[in-house]
């Protein structure tokens, strides 16, 4: 009898452990696109089009590779809504009683599967470099979490970059490098575009028509949508950006959105490239002398370092990881992050570019639109929300310990070992944003001051007793001891001003 084998929308994968298990002269392979997982959170409509046209593309290369391909299209008469109730359609139709599936990503989908009245087999997901129960083995009986600690032991064990036992040119990371600012113009023309083929338009045309009015633009659509165009689009990376991604990876710039980043998380996320094949790409340009070695260090950390590691982390954490507030903050999401007017330069850029691209690379992340809500003290739920609807490559396994971690300090320091806040002064220097604000970033308080100075001491001074103790941040609360009590009186003051304003919806 045969079985159904599931395939996700994120698990585009010809080595897929489901796959691997399955016979093709007898299963049958089910994918789906389903209101369920397009809805439950309103994703921006760049990534549901990226999502569907991929699945539609590997499906079809699974039916010309001999497999029996159930394919279920949004608009389908009999579409179930969802991947539980596609499952058991697919049952009755072909008589399979049991299910084949590669563990999804987040737990949401785990304890849908596990759920139901047919007998479903999760298989682990051995795409990723580390498995969970090595991470176990790894974690257990340590007091902190460290991400350094954990990429070291992939550095050994996959051997990237590596002499010997030793780290290669005598360290385990150069970001002491990789940390220039904006420069006064970028060479590389950006990542690889791909025009649209008969299958892409089918599938904008129904998102245009479905999810159209979600945050988010549409068109122009580029991205890579099958296997070979995110290769193409890898080796055009490594070639014409990877040697200057390393000093400039934490660089902002007004009107150039992409700098020397690759941006093709989203082919990881979806299963279109293998994390090994990419660092096996940046290794070799950095062996054959075209990169240096702190760009090449730098992107193969994100990968095996950081990648990894978050989603080890979430799945370490469990279910209720998404919905920590250890600071508890509760003030609403404010219009900005959806488009509303602001005076603040670096944000009004940094939301217009992820509603004009679905992406924002990581420092406009975690210290324009992540440092603005965690000084504002938002609610982190809504932060997190925020993230998984407006980007690309946006999953909850890599969502939410970004957010509610790495960005919120939500966890209470399971991911990082202080808060990632600044002043003005970090943004200022690493981009060409204030140049251009309505703010002065020079300005401490008064009328013009950039709002970043006061809602910085704002967030130290409330939060003091959590975080006065903190090696990491003892420096600053001296500082702020030394200021004038007029001084401090005046930060606060101003600081509760403009959360009051942001808070009653006025232009900020």
């Amino acid at each position: 009898m045969s079985r159904l084998i599931l395939v996700l929308g994120d698990q585009l994968s010809e080595n897929l452990s489901a796959l691997r298990e399955a016979d093709k002269e007898s299963d049958v392979v089910v994918m789906a696109e389903v209101r369920e997982e397009a809805t439950y959170v309103q994703h921006h409509p760049k990534k549901i089009a990226l999502v569907f046209a991929a699945m539609r593309k590997f499906a079809a290369s699974l039916r010309e590779d001999g497999w029996d391909v159930r394919y279920t299209e949004l608009d389908d008469s009999d579409n179930a809504g969802s991947i539980p109730g596609e499952l058991l359609r697919r049952a009755d139709e072909t008589g399979a009683k049991e299910v084949i599936a590669t563990e999804p990503g987040e737990w949401r989908l785990i304890e849908a599967l596990s759920d139901m009245p047919l007998k479903v087999h999760q298989l682990a997901d051995d795409r990723f470099i580390a498995s969970r129960s090595e991470f176990e083995d790894w974690a257990k009986g340590r007091k902190s979490l460290r991400m350094e600690y954990f990429y070291r032991e992939q550095r050994k064990k996959t051997g990237y970059m590596m002499d010997g036992d030793e780290p290669a040119g005598g360290q385990w990371n150069y970001d002491h490098d990789n940390r220039q600012p904006a420069p006064e113009d970028i060479d590389f023309g950006g990542p690889m575009h791909f025009t649209p083929d008969e299958t892409v338009e089918a599938v904008l045309e129904l998102v245009e028509a479905r999810f159209g009015n979600w945050f988010g633009e549409l068109r122009p659509f580029w991205f890579a949508t099958d296997r070979g165009q995110a290769r193409r689009a890898l080796t055009h990376f490594v070639k014409h950006a990877l040697p200057k991604f390393g000093d400039y990876q934490d660089a902002m710039m007004g009107d150039e959105r992409f700098l020397y980043h690759s941006v093709i998380s989203a082919y990881m996320n979806l299963g279109l490239l293998d994390p090994r094949e990419v660092c096996d790409a940046v290794e070799q340009s950095w062996r054959d002398g075209d990169t240096p070695i702190n760009a090449a260090e730098g992107y193969i950390r994100q990968v095996i370092g950081w990648r990894e590691y978050m989603r080890q982390i979430y799945f370490h954490e469990g279910p209720d990881y998404p919905r920590r507030n250890a600071l508890n903050h509760q003030r609403a999401l404010p219009p900005l992050y959806w488009g509303a007017e602001t005076m603040m330069h670096c944000l009004s850029k940094a939301v217009e570019q992820t509603r004009d691209e679905a992406y924002a690379h990581h420092i406009q992340r975690l210290m324009v639109t992540g440092n603005f809500a965690l000084l504002c003290g938002i609610d982190p739920a809504e932060v997190e929300d925020w993230y998984m609807r407006v980007y690309f490559d946006a999953f909850e396994w890599v969502t939410a310990p970004n957010t509610v971690g790495m960005s919120q300090f939500a966890d209470g320091g399971v991911i990082a070992s202080k808060p990632y806040v600044s002043s003005g002064t970090y943004i200022d220097k690493m981009s060409d944003y204030c140049g251009d604000c309505h703010y002065s970033v020079k300005q401490k308080t008064g009328e013009g001051a950039c709002p970043f100075n006061v809602l910085y001491w704002h967030f130290m001074d409330r939060h003091r007793d959590r975080f006065e103790k903190n090696p990491r941040m003892a420096q600053m609360y001296g500082t702020w001891d030394r200021m004038k009590p007029d001084k401090r009186e005046t930060i606060v003051a101003e600081a509760e001003d403009f959360l009051k304003r942001l808070s009653s919806g006025d232009t900020v």
